[in-house]
């Protein structure tokens, strides 16, 4: 009769990588356990209260944009697809059209400043004198002055001199509330909601609460988000 020997060597390797298998499968869970599936719609429970909206304070369905000012692609949504939701939407009373800032953009290309942050509590300051209305004509503005997003180009002094086309806003109040960073937690707190909510790229829509997955360009983009606006209409 054969022996069996305790120190085989291919029993060993056997067990060494059903061990490491395991492992992989665990770190693997792991990694992917709070990820949406791949071209699954993210789910958020947004707070909007404080959050700048244009539209009707009853409209029945909202949709919030999440945007950083630095962003090409935001720059192009509020140039195409935002003026259609207004048109059709916003303007008849169906929509509240919120933006939600999320200012990652100089922080992910390592900038000297992080003018994303800059931009986002200037636009709050404008928020706080004017309202809705002062804060959808100041983002048209940033907008329109989009610099390269390299680059920073929405320092205090320019957003300053960006603020004297907003009408009723008082310059002198503007300034001190973007110099002492004053609407600087509100801004980390929109921007915690879309971390929260999983949002990995800008702009993202979400109509009532649901994102509006994107498969292609801004024109994909709108018709989706029209169509996710009808259902929620019925």
């Amino acid at each position: 009769m054969t022996r069996l020997q305790g120190n085989n060597p291919n029993r060993t390797i056997l067990v060494v990588g059903t061990l490491l298998a395991a492992v992989l499968i665990v770190l693997a869970i792991f990694a992917v356990r709070d990820k949406p599936a791949a071209g699954a719609a993210l789910n958020a429970s947004f707070n909007l209260d404080g959050i700048p909206y244009d539209g009707q304070a009853d409209a029945p369905v909202n949709v919030v944009v999440v945007e950083d000012f630095k962003c090409p692609v935001c720059k192009q949504f509020e140039a195409s697809v935002a003026p259609a939701l207004e048109s059709k939407y916003v303007e008849t009373g169906k929509i509240k059209l919120y933006s939600l800032v999320w200012p990652f953009l100089a922080e992910n290309a390592r900038l000297p400043t992080d003018d994303s942050k800059l931009a986002a509590q200037a636009a709050y300051c404008v928020y706080d004198q004017g309202g809705n209305e002062a804060f959808t004509a100041y983002k048209a503005v940033l907008f329109r002055a989009q610099g390269d997003e390299s680059t920073v180009w929405a320092t205090k002094t320019r957003l300053k001199d960006l603020a004297t086309n907003v009408e009723g806003v008082d310059q002198a109040k503007f300034a001190t509330c973007l110099d002492t960073d004053a609407t600087a937690a509100r801004v980390d707190a929109a921007e915690k909601q879309a971390m929260d909510a999983k949002v990995n790229h800008t702009p993202t829509v979400f109509v009532n609460g649901k994102e509006v997955v994107q498969t292609g360009g801004l024109d994909q983009l709108q018709t989706a988000t029209e169509a996710a606006i009808e259902a929620a209409l019925q």
